[in-house]
Protein backbone atom coordinates (compact mmCIF):
# COMPACT_ATOMS: atom_id res chain seq x y z
CA UNK A 1 0.00 0.00 0.00
CA UNK A 2 1.16 3.33 -0.94
CA UNK A 3 1.95 6.05 1.35
CA UNK A 4 -0.78 8.33 0.70
CA UNK A 5 -3.57 5.11 0.30
CA UNK A 6 -2.39 4.28 3.64
CA UNK A 7 -2.79 7.81 5.45
CA UNK A 8 -5.86 8.23 4.34
CA UNK A 9 -7.12 4.68 5.93
CA UNK A 10 -5.46 5.52 8.54
CA UNK A 11 -7.47 8.80 8.74
CA UNK A 12 -10.46 7.04 8.21
CA UNK A 13 -10.31 4.74 10.65
CA UNK A 14 -9.62 7.49 13.22
CA UNK A 15 -12.79 9.17 12.30
CA UNK A 16 -15.01 5.90 12.49
CA UNK A 17 -14.30 6.25 16.15
CA UNK A 18 -16.00 8.94 16.75
CA UNK A 19 -19.65 7.61 16.66
CA UNK A 20 -18.62 4.26 18.47
CA UNK A 21 -17.35 6.32 21.14
CA UNK A 22 -20.29 8.45 20.91
CA UNK A 23 -22.35 5.07 21.30
CA UNK A 24 -20.48 3.89 24.46
CA UNK A 25 -21.42 7.17 26.22
CA UNK A 26 -24.81 7.03 25.87
CA UNK A 27 -24.97 3.52 26.81
CA UNK A 28 -23.08 4.73 30.15
CA UNK A 29 -25.25 7.39 30.33
CA UNK A 30 -28.28 5.50 31.18
CA UNK A 31 -26.37 3.70 33.68
CA UNK A 32 -25.47 7.02 35.18
CA UNK A 33 -29.23 7.98 35.20
CA UNK A 34 -30.10 4.53 36.80
CA UNK A 35 -27.79 5.27 39.74
CA UNK A 36 -29.49 8.52 40.12
CA UNK A 37 -27.44 11.30 38.63
CA UNK A 38 -29.96 14.22 36.63
CA UNK A 39 -30.09 14.14 32.96
CA UNK A 40 -28.71 17.76 32.70
CA UNK A 41 -25.56 16.14 34.72
CA UNK A 42 -25.26 12.81 32.29
CA UNK A 43 -25.87 15.23 29.67
CA UNK A 44 -23.22 18.09 30.11
CA UNK A 45 -20.67 15.12 31.42
CA UNK A 46 -21.76 12.94 27.81
CA UNK A 47 -20.82 16.48 25.68
CA UNK A 48 -17.95 17.40 27.24
CA UNK A 49 -16.21 14.10 26.86
CA UNK A 50 -17.96 13.97 23.22
CA UNK A 51 -16.64 17.22 22.54
CA UNK A 52 -12.50 16.11 24.13
CA UNK A 53 -12.61 13.40 21.36
CA UNK A 54 -13.73 15.22 18.32
CA UNK A 55 -11.06 17.64 19.00
CA UNK A 56 -8.47 15.11 20.11
CA UNK A 57 -9.05 12.95 16.96
CA UNK A 58 -9.38 16.44 14.40
CA UNK A 59 -6.20 17.83 15.83
CA UNK A 60 -4.08 14.90 14.68
CA UNK A 61 -6.12 15.15 11.57
CA UNK A 62 -4.31 17.01 8.19
CA UNK A 63 -6.79 17.96 4.94
CA UNK A 64 -10.48 18.50 5.22
CA UNK A 65 -10.89 17.42 8.87
CA UNK A 66 -8.33 19.93 10.43
CA UNK A 67 -9.70 22.38 7.73
CA UNK A 68 -13.29 21.86 9.48
CA UNK A 69 -11.54 22.37 13.25
CA UNK A 70 -10.33 25.34 12.41
CA UNK A 71 -13.40 26.60 11.02
CA UNK A 72 -15.18 25.17 13.81
CA UNK A 73 -12.31 26.75 16.47
CA UNK A 74 -14.08 30.50 15.80
CA UNK A 75 -17.33 28.86 17.39
CA UNK A 76 -15.74 27.94 20.36
CA UNK A 77 -16.90 31.44 22.41
CA UNK A 78 -20.13 29.95 21.56
CA UNK A 79 -19.90 26.62 24.04
CA UNK A 80 -21.15 27.09 27.72
CA UNK A 81 -18.32 28.19 29.69
CA UNK A 82 -18.56 24.50 31.80
CA UNK A 83 -17.78 22.52 28.72
CA UNK A 84 -15.45 24.91 26.74
CA UNK A 85 -12.88 24.85 29.69
CA UNK A 86 -11.85 21.45 29.29
CA UNK A 87 -11.01 21.51 25.09
CA UNK A 88 -10.33 25.06 24.51
CA UNK A 89 -6.30 24.70 24.19
CA UNK A 90 -7.13 21.94 21.80
CA UNK A 91 -9.29 24.05 19.75
CA UNK A 92 -6.55 26.65 19.62
CA UNK A 93 -3.71 24.05 18.62
CA UNK A 94 -5.73 23.34 15.14
CA UNK A 95 -5.32 27.01 14.28
CA UNK A 96 -1.89 26.21 14.27
CA UNK A 97 -0.59 22.14 14.79
CA UNK A 98 -0.01 19.64 12.43
CA UNK A 99 2.74 16.59 12.01
CA UNK A 100 5.28 18.43 10.05
CA UNK A 101 6.42 16.59 6.30
CA UNK A 102 9.87 14.97 5.78
CA UNK A 103 12.53 17.20 4.69
CA UNK A 104 12.96 15.15 1.64
CA UNK A 105 9.54 15.72 0.44
CA UNK A 106 9.53 19.31 1.22
CA UNK A 107 12.30 19.54 -1.57
CA UNK A 108 10.91 17.17 -3.94
CA UNK A 109 7.78 19.58 -3.82
CA UNK A 110 9.80 22.64 -4.29
CA UNK A 111 11.74 21.16 -7.22
CA UNK A 112 8.65 20.13 -8.64
CA UNK A 113 7.44 23.43 -8.55
CA UNK A 114 10.32 25.28 -9.15
CA UNK A 115 12.20 23.75 -10.66
CA UNK A 116 15.53 21.61 -9.99
CA UNK A 117 17.68 24.77 -9.54
CA UNK A 118 14.61 26.17 -6.14
CA UNK A 119 17.11 26.74 -4.12
CA UNK A 120 19.37 28.73 -6.03
CA UNK A 121 16.46 31.31 -5.64
CA UNK A 122 16.83 31.36 -1.46
CA UNK A 123 19.59 32.91 0.02
CA UNK A 124 18.71 31.03 2.53
CA UNK A 125 16.02 28.15 3.41
CA UNK A 126 14.52 26.68 6.43
CA UNK A 127 14.27 23.54 6.48
CA UNK A 128 12.50 23.15 9.53
CA UNK A 129 8.35 24.53 9.11
CA UNK A 130 7.72 27.76 10.64
CA UNK A 131 3.77 26.81 11.12
CA UNK A 132 1.44 24.87 9.64
CA UNK A 133 -1.66 24.91 7.66
CA UNK A 134 -4.90 22.67 6.94
CA UNK A 135 -3.05 21.69 3.50
CA UNK A 136 0.42 22.57 3.27
CA UNK A 137 2.98 24.13 5.89
CA UNK A 138 5.10 27.18 5.64
CA UNK A 139 9.01 27.82 5.90
CA UNK A 140 10.87 30.78 6.74
CA UNK A 141 13.62 32.27 3.99
CA UNK A 142 15.44 34.52 2.56
CA UNK A 143 14.49 35.23 -0.94
CA UNK A 144 17.29 36.07 -3.61
CA UNK A 145 16.99 39.66 -3.50
CA UNK A 146 17.51 39.96 0.37
CA UNK A 147 13.60 39.62 1.43
CA UNK A 148 12.84 37.68 4.26
CA UNK A 149 9.72 35.01 3.15
CA UNK A 150 7.62 32.92 4.03
CA UNK A 151 7.32 29.57 1.91
CA UNK A 152 3.59 27.59 1.56
CA UNK A 153 4.45 24.30 0.47
CA UNK A 154 1.56 22.16 0.17
CA UNK A 155 1.08 18.33 1.19
CA UNK A 156 1.41 15.84 -1.11
CA UNK A 157 -1.89 13.96 -2.01
CA UNK A 158 -3.58 16.73 -0.20
CA UNK A 159 -6.61 16.53 -2.87
CA UNK A 160 -7.23 12.77 -1.90
CA UNK A 161 -7.33 13.55 1.85
CA UNK A 162 -9.61 16.93 1.50
CA UNK A 163 -12.34 14.51 -0.09
CA UNK A 164 -12.29 11.46 2.14
CA UNK A 165 -11.84 13.41 5.27
CA UNK A 166 -14.90 15.57 4.00
CA UNK A 167 -17.07 12.68 2.85
CA UNK A 168 -16.19 11.31 6.29
CA UNK A 169 -17.22 14.35 8.25
CA UNK A 170 -20.63 15.17 6.46
CA UNK A 171 -21.33 11.55 7.75
CA UNK A 172 -20.89 13.30 11.42
CA UNK A 173 -22.62 16.32 11.01
CA UNK A 174 -25.11 15.38 13.36
CA UNK A 175 -22.85 14.29 16.00
CA UNK A 176 -20.48 17.88 16.22
CA UNK A 177 -23.56 19.91 15.43
CA UNK A 178 -24.44 18.73 19.43
CA UNK A 179 -21.40 20.15 20.45
CA UNK A 180 -21.58 23.36 18.78
CA UNK A 181 -25.08 25.23 19.20
CA UNK A 182 -25.88 27.89 16.85
CA UNK A 183 -23.53 26.34 14.19
CA UNK A 184 -24.87 25.49 10.86
CA UNK A 185 -22.30 22.34 10.61
CA UNK A 186 -23.53 20.56 7.71
CA UNK A 187 -23.89 23.40 5.27
CA UNK A 188 -20.45 24.54 6.68
CA UNK A 189 -19.26 21.21 5.58
CA UNK A 190 -20.87 21.27 2.32
CA UNK A 191 -19.66 24.91 1.27
CA UNK A 192 -15.87 23.91 2.87
CA UNK A 193 -16.10 20.70 0.10
CA UNK A 194 -17.22 22.63 -2.98
CA UNK A 195 -14.52 24.94 -2.20
CA UNK A 196 -11.63 22.82 -1.90
CA UNK A 197 -10.93 22.19 -5.71
CA UNK A 198 -10.00 25.98 -5.73
CA UNK A 199 -8.41 25.85 -2.66
CA UNK A 200 -5.43 23.45 -3.95
CA UNK A 201 -4.73 25.57 -6.66
CA UNK A 202 -2.15 28.23 -4.74
CA UNK A 203 -1.95 30.20 -7.89
CA UNK A 204 -5.71 31.32 -6.83
CA UNK A 205 -4.75 31.80 -3.66
CA UNK A 206 -1.58 34.33 -5.15
CA UNK A 207 -4.29 36.27 -7.02
CA UNK A 208 -6.58 36.89 -4.16
CA UNK A 209 -3.55 37.92 -1.92
CA UNK A 210 -2.38 40.16 -4.72
CA UNK A 211 -5.31 41.71 -4.68
CA UNK A 212 -5.50 42.23 -1.61
CA UNK A 213 -2.10 43.59 -0.97
CA UNK A 214 -2.74 45.80 -3.56
CA UNK A 215 -6.36 47.07 -2.11
CA UNK A 216 -4.38 47.54 1.18
CA UNK A 217 -1.28 49.10 0.19
CA UNK A 218 -0.49 51.58 2.61
CA UNK A 219 -3.32 51.32 4.96
CA UNK A 220 -2.96 52.75 8.20
CA UNK A 221 -4.91 49.51 10.01
CA UNK A 222 -3.97 46.27 7.98
CA UNK A 223 -0.89 45.26 6.20
CA UNK A 224 -1.66 41.86 3.45
CA UNK A 225 1.98 40.76 2.68
CA UNK A 226 2.96 41.02 -1.27
CA UNK A 227 3.36 37.84 -3.30
CA UNK A 228 6.91 37.02 -4.16
CA UNK A 229 6.51 33.94 -6.73
CA UNK A 230 3.71 30.86 -7.08
CA UNK A 231 3.06 27.86 -8.77
CA UNK A 232 0.35 25.64 -7.74
CA UNK A 233 1.47 23.73 -4.63
CA UNK A 234 4.00 26.30 -3.43
CA UNK A 235 3.18 30.12 -3.00
CA UNK A 236 6.23 32.40 -1.78
CA UNK A 237 5.23 35.87 -0.03
CA UNK A 238 6.82 38.30 2.03
CA UNK A 239 7.35 37.26 5.71
CA UNK A 240 5.34 39.49 8.73
CA UNK A 241 5.95 39.61 12.35
CA UNK A 242 3.35 40.02 14.80
CA UNK A 243 1.19 39.01 17.87
CA UNK A 244 -0.92 36.36 16.86
CA UNK A 245 -4.51 36.31 17.68
CA UNK A 246 -4.99 33.26 19.73
CA UNK A 247 -2.09 34.55 21.94
CA UNK A 248 -3.94 37.82 22.38
CA UNK A 249 -7.15 36.28 23.35
CA UNK A 250 -5.33 33.63 25.70
CA UNK A 251 -3.14 36.33 27.18
CA UNK A 252 -3.68 39.81 25.43
CA UNK A 253 -3.90 43.34 27.55
CA UNK A 254 -6.78 45.23 27.46
CA UNK A 255 -5.64 47.72 25.03
CA UNK A 256 -4.40 44.78 22.68
CA UNK A 257 -7.82 42.82 22.87
CA UNK A 258 -9.89 45.96 22.09
CA UNK A 259 -7.21 47.07 19.14
CA UNK A 260 -7.49 43.88 17.26
CA UNK A 261 -10.90 43.38 17.80
CA UNK A 262 -11.52 47.01 15.70
CA UNK A 263 -8.95 45.88 13.35
CA UNK A 264 -10.56 42.49 12.40
CA UNK A 265 -13.79 44.03 12.62
CA UNK A 266 -12.83 46.86 9.97
CA UNK A 267 -11.07 44.26 7.84
CA UNK A 268 -14.22 42.25 7.78
CA UNK A 269 -16.47 44.73 6.77
CA UNK A 270 -14.51 47.36 4.28
CA UNK A 271 -12.79 44.09 2.49
CA UNK A 272 -15.55 43.50 0.07
CA UNK A 273 -15.56 46.93 -1.07
CA UNK A 274 -12.25 47.52 -1.03
CA UNK A 275 -11.36 44.77 -2.86
CA UNK A 276 -13.93 43.02 -3.97
CA UNK A 277 -13.16 40.07 -2.44
CA UNK A 278 -14.40 38.36 1.34
CA UNK A 279 -11.43 37.01 3.33
CA UNK A 280 -13.48 33.81 3.85
CA UNK A 281 -11.25 31.54 6.04
CA UNK A 282 -12.25 33.47 9.72
CA UNK A 283 -9.77 31.88 12.31
CA UNK A 284 -7.36 33.46 14.85
CA UNK A 285 -4.59 31.54 13.18
CA UNK A 286 -5.13 33.95 10.44
CA UNK A 287 -4.58 37.12 11.83
CA UNK A 288 -2.18 39.05 14.18
CA UNK A 289 -0.97 42.07 15.53
CA UNK A 290 1.88 43.94 15.01
CA UNK A 291 3.42 46.72 17.12
CA UNK A 292 2.76 49.36 14.37
CA UNK A 293 -0.96 48.51 15.32
CA UNK A 294 -2.03 47.41 12.17
CA UNK A 295 -3.81 43.92 11.84
CA UNK A 296 -1.96 41.32 9.37
CA UNK A 297 -3.64 39.12 7.34
CA UNK A 298 -2.56 35.93 5.61
CA UNK A 299 -3.48 32.68 3.90
CA UNK A 300 -6.27 33.80 1.22
CA UNK A 301 -6.97 30.05 -0.50
CA UNK A 302 -10.74 30.89 0.39
CA UNK A 303 -11.77 34.00 -0.30
CA UNK A 304 -15.69 34.83 -1.66
CA UNK A 305 -15.97 37.26 -4.62
CA UNK A 306 -18.42 40.29 -4.03
CA UNK A 307 -17.64 42.90 -7.32
CA UNK A 308 -20.10 45.03 -5.81
CA UNK A 309 -19.47 44.62 -2.15
CA UNK A 310 -21.53 43.43 0.22
CA UNK A 311 -24.97 42.70 -0.52
CA UNK A 312 -27.13 45.62 0.02
CA UNK A 313 -30.15 43.69 1.32
CA UNK A 314 -28.11 42.70 4.41
CA UNK A 315 -27.61 46.21 5.39
CA UNK A 316 -31.54 46.83 4.58
CA UNK A 317 -32.06 44.12 6.82
CA UNK A 318 -30.39 45.00 9.69
CA UNK A 319 -31.67 48.42 9.43
CA UNK A 320 -34.90 46.98 9.89
CA UNK A 321 -34.44 45.01 12.85
CA UNK A 322 -32.46 47.78 14.61
CA UNK A 323 -35.57 50.54 13.66
CA UNK A 324 -38.13 47.25 14.99
CA UNK A 325 -39.96 47.92 11.38
CA UNK A 326 -41.06 44.20 11.70
CA UNK A 327 -43.57 44.10 8.88
CA UNK A 328 -40.80 45.86 6.61
CA UNK A 329 -39.06 43.38 7.92
CA UNK A 330 -41.04 40.63 6.65
CA UNK A 331 -41.80 41.52 3.62
CA UNK A 332 -38.05 41.77 2.93
CA UNK A 333 -37.39 38.40 4.28
CA UNK A 334 -39.83 37.23 1.67
CA UNK A 335 -38.95 39.00 -1.07
CA UNK A 336 -35.41 38.18 -0.61
CA UNK A 337 -36.35 34.03 -0.20
CA UNK A 338 -35.14 34.07 3.43
CA UNK A 339 -38.87 32.78 4.06
CA UNK A 340 -40.00 30.18 1.76
CA UNK A 341 -43.25 30.62 0.05
CA UNK A 342 -46.25 28.90 2.16
CA UNK A 343 -44.28 29.27 5.73
CA UNK A 344 -46.26 31.18 7.95
CA UNK A 345 -44.57 33.55 10.27
CA UNK A 346 -45.28 36.47 12.27
CA UNK A 347 -43.56 40.30 11.80
CA UNK A 348 -43.10 40.15 15.74
CA UNK A 349 -41.66 37.01 16.14
CA UNK A 350 -39.25 37.47 12.87
CA UNK A 351 -37.82 40.46 14.96
CA UNK A 352 -37.97 38.82 17.97
CA UNK A 353 -35.44 36.02 16.34
CA UNK A 354 -33.36 38.80 14.57
CA UNK A 355 -33.53 41.55 16.81
CA UNK A 356 -30.69 40.36 19.47
CA UNK A 357 -28.14 39.71 16.66
CA UNK A 358 -28.15 43.31 15.77
CA UNK A 359 -27.95 44.47 19.78
CA UNK A 360 -24.25 45.22 18.99
CA UNK A 361 -24.95 48.54 16.83
CA UNK A 362 -27.63 49.70 19.24
CA UNK A 363 -24.56 51.70 21.22
CA UNK A 364 -21.89 53.49 19.62
CA UNK A 365 -19.78 50.58 21.04
CA UNK A 366 -20.04 47.19 22.29
CA UNK A 367 -18.43 44.37 24.41
CA UNK A 368 -18.19 41.38 22.87
CA UNK A 369 -17.86 38.70 24.94
CA UNK A 370 -18.39 34.95 25.42
CA UNK A 371 -21.34 34.82 27.42
CA UNK A 372 -23.33 36.98 24.92
CA UNK A 373 -22.38 34.58 22.40
CA UNK A 374 -23.42 32.14 24.76
CA UNK A 375 -26.78 33.64 25.12
CA UNK A 376 -27.51 33.78 21.34
CA UNK A 377 -26.36 30.19 20.68
CA UNK A 378 -28.55 28.81 23.62
CA UNK A 379 -31.48 31.14 22.26
CA UNK A 380 -31.82 29.93 18.96
CA UNK A 381 -30.78 26.21 19.97
CA UNK A 382 -32.62 25.27 22.64
CA UNK A 383 -35.27 23.66 20.57
CA UNK A 384 -37.93 24.39 23.59
CA UNK A 385 -37.90 28.15 22.74
CA UNK A 386 -39.97 30.47 20.43
CA UNK A 387 -36.74 31.93 18.94
CA UNK A 388 -35.46 28.71 17.88
CA UNK A 389 -38.95 27.67 16.10
CA UNK A 390 -38.51 30.66 14.11
CA UNK A 391 -35.15 30.03 13.11
CA UNK A 392 -36.20 26.91 12.20
CA UNK A 393 -38.53 28.18 9.72
CA UNK A 394 -36.20 30.72 8.10
CA UNK A 395 -34.20 30.18 4.88
CA UNK A 396 -30.69 31.38 4.21
CA UNK A 397 -30.17 31.66 0.30
CA UNK A 398 -26.77 29.90 -1.13
CA UNK A 399 -25.61 33.11 -1.74
CA UNK A 400 -25.34 34.43 1.59
CA UNK A 401 -24.20 31.14 3.31
CA UNK A 402 -20.80 31.79 2.93
CA UNK A 403 -21.08 35.87 3.99
CA UNK A 404 -23.36 34.11 7.04
CA UNK A 405 -20.52 31.84 7.91
CA UNK A 406 -17.47 34.47 8.12
CA UNK A 407 -19.60 37.06 9.58
CA UNK A 408 -20.22 34.48 12.24
CA UNK A 409 -16.89 33.14 12.71
CA UNK A 410 -15.52 36.76 12.70
CA UNK A 411 -18.17 37.45 15.48
CA UNK A 412 -16.61 34.41 17.48
CA UNK A 413 -13.26 35.36 17.34
CA UNK A 414 -14.45 39.01 18.77
CA UNK A 415 -15.87 37.19 21.71
CA UNK A 416 -12.69 35.08 22.35
CA UNK A 417 -11.07 38.92 22.41
CA UNK A 418 -13.60 39.72 24.56
CA UNK A 419 -13.05 43.71 22.45
CA UNK A 420 -15.00 46.61 22.58
CA UNK A 421 -15.47 47.67 19.13
CA UNK A 422 -17.25 50.90 17.45
CA UNK A 423 -19.38 47.97 15.41
CA UNK A 424 -22.41 50.39 14.51
CA UNK A 425 -19.62 53.12 12.72
CA UNK A 426 -17.37 50.30 11.18
CA UNK A 427 -20.69 49.02 9.28
CA UNK A 428 -22.49 52.34 8.84
CA UNK A 429 -19.19 53.26 6.95
CA UNK A 430 -19.08 50.12 5.16
CA UNK A 431 -22.18 48.07 4.57
CA UNK A 432 -24.39 48.79 2.11
CA UNK A 433 -28.33 49.73 2.38
CA UNK A 434 -27.28 50.57 6.33
CA UNK A 435 -27.08 53.66 6.38
CA UNK A 436 -29.37 54.68 3.22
Amino acid sequence: MSEIPRKAVQRTAKLATLPIGVAGRVVGGWGKRLSGMSSEQVNADMTAKTAEQVFAVLGQLKGGAMKFGQALSVFEAAVPEEMAAPYREALTKLQAAAPPMPTRTVHRVLAEQLGSAWAKRFVEFDDEPAASASIGQVHRAVWHDGREVAVKVQYPGADEALNADLKQLLRFSRLVQAIMPGAEVKPLLEELRDRMVEELDYRTEADNQRTFAKAFDGDDHVLVPKVVASAPKVVVSEWIDGTPLATIIREGTREQRDLAGRRLAEFHFSAPSRSGLLHADPHPGNFLLGDDGRLRAIDFGACARLPDGLPRTLGVMTRLALEKRSDDLLGLLRSEHFIRPGTELAGEDVLNYLGPFVEPLRAETFKFTRKWLQGQAERVGDLRKPDSRTGRSLNLPPQYLLIHRVTLGATGILCQLDAEVPARSIVARWQPGFDD
